[in-house]
């Protein structure tokens, strides 16, 4: 069974609610107590990179993200991102990473929340991760998107294809 690193860089996958600030914040990457509650037979390890909400990262973050992707020894690779601005680190991942399969996933409502969709996200990125090609792709609303054919759709709280944009 092939190994896969996965990366957290925060977003709202790992928001937690800070009483004292009244207020919702990157904290602590939630994917390690969400996959440690589920009966897997996987390989997996995981690194935080950053904890920062995705409008936050800059270029200089993004390069940070593409270079310890480039570097890690895995070839299965999964990065929990911020849903605002994943299609760019996708891109940047497909453009300047070969070799490696990439797919990131994250989250419209924090992992903590009983009605949120990371569980479901992190499954599919998973499965999509061991089952897909080198190249990087997003995985978010129960589909899989190359990097170079997605956008986040605000009004709908979804991500769709190019052609299914109606923004």
């Amino acid at each position: 069974m092939q190994a896969i690193k996965i990366f957290t860089t925060g977003g709202t996958i790992d928001k937690v609610y800070f009483d004292a600030k009244s207020t919702y914040q990157v904290g602590e990457p939630n994917i390690s107590r969400v996959l440690s509650e589920l009966p897997l037979d996987l390989n997996y390890s995981v690194t935080s990179i950053l904890r920062k909400d995705s409008l936050e990262i800059t270029p200089a973050d993004r390069d940070v993200i593409v270079a310890t992707v480039r570097d890690a020894a895995e070839q299965l690779i999964i990065v929990t991102h911020g849903t605002d601005t994943m299609v760019a680190t996708a891109k940047a991942l497909q453009a300047q990473v070969s070799g490696k399969t990439i797919v990131l996933t994250g989250a419209l409502e924090p992992a903590l929340f009983k009605t949120s969709d990371a569980m479901f996200n992190i499954g599919c990125a998973i499965a999509a991760v061991q089952s897909l090609p080198a190249g990087a792709y997003i995985t978010m609303n129960g589909r899989i998107f190359e990097s170079h054919n997605v956008i986040k759709d605000v009004a709908h709280s979804r991500f769709v294809t190019l052609d299914e944009f109606e923004g």
